[in-house]
């Protein structure tokens, strides 16, 4: 027996271990470390494929909200991806007049509760193949499978892929994604 409770305990703290380990592990976006123990603004100010995003936070006056407890589930575009908008469109929209529209954009890319992307591939086969996605901003965002990804449909029939899934924080994960979602 008490062969059996030392092989017990020490499964148990190998396990633990391995718990630990998991959530200490980081994913590294835009050339800097990501860090499960810290929020999704601490870890986004870093990534400097982001540089855009955060400045559009910050002028939407979203810091605090996306720094708060959450969770959250964020999509979050790429430099690359707010390039892809015509040609002056992220200049107009940081306009404090315009502060509105922003924030309406970005709370678009933002889903109340944390989803990973385990969690996103279920909701979509139980979906029979879709996953309807209703963000902060009010609106829906469509999920399905592509191969081994996960690809999102705005409402104005827009599309982005999932190019890096499961990039947890301390208050919700974020998936990087390739294109800016409309509502």
């Amino acid at each position: 027996m008490k062969t059996f409770r030392t092989f017990f305990s020490l499964i148990t703290f190998l396990a633990i271990s391995q718990l630990s380990f998991a959530q200490e592990k980081t994913v590294t976006v835009g050339g800097a470390p990501m860090y499960p123990s810290k929020n999704i603004i601490e870890n986004a100010v870093n990534s400097k494929d982001h540089t855009t995003l955060v400045a559009a936070v910050k002028a939407a006056g979203l810091v605090e909200t996306l720094s708060g407890p959450g969770p959250f589930t964020v999509f979050a575009p790429t430099n690359k991806a707010f390039d892809k908008l015509p040609k002056g469109t992220v200049e107009t929209l940081v306009k404090p007049e315009n502060k509105a529209t922003l924030t309406g954009i970005l709370t678009y890319h933002v889903v109340a509760g944390k989803m990973s992307a385990e969690d996103l591939m279920k909701a979509i086969k139980d979906g029979g193949g879709k996953a309807t996605l209703t963000t902060v901003a009010g609106g829906t965002l469509t999920a399905r499978q592509k191969g081994k990804k996960i690809e999102l449909t705005d409402a104005k029939g827009g599309m982005a892929t999932v190019t890096i899934p499961d990039v947890f924080q301390s208050n919700g994960v974020i998936h990087v994604i390739d294109t800016v979602l409309m509502p």
